[in-house]
């Protein structure tokens, strides 16, 4: 299954956006901050990366209603599915 490329601009820049939140953590750690600030903003991070593996499986499944797209079955999408869960 190929995503496409234009489709998942937004999820990219929420996967960047992560990226500094998870720096932020590392950071916060070493400062040695709050440990509820901290868990907060690891909150953050894991929400974030949540969303945006459920916008590339959402994609993917759209992707394979509108174009009968057979390289993956419904077996697999749930797998995909229910890892995040």
């Amino acid at each position: 299954m190929q995503l496409d490329s234009t489709e998942l601009t937004p999820v990219i820049n929420r996967l960047k956006r992560a990226q500094g939140q998870l720096a932020a953590v590392t950071r916060m750690l070493e400062e040695g901050r709050d440990c509820k600030d901290i868990v907060t903003q690891l909150a953050a991070v894991s929400k974030a990366l949540d969303r945006a593996g459920f916008a590339i499986i959402a994609t993917g499944l759209e992707q394979c209603i509108a174009r009968e797209d057979t390289t993956m079955d419904k077996k697999e999408l749930e797998k995909l599915f229910l890892s995040l869960a």
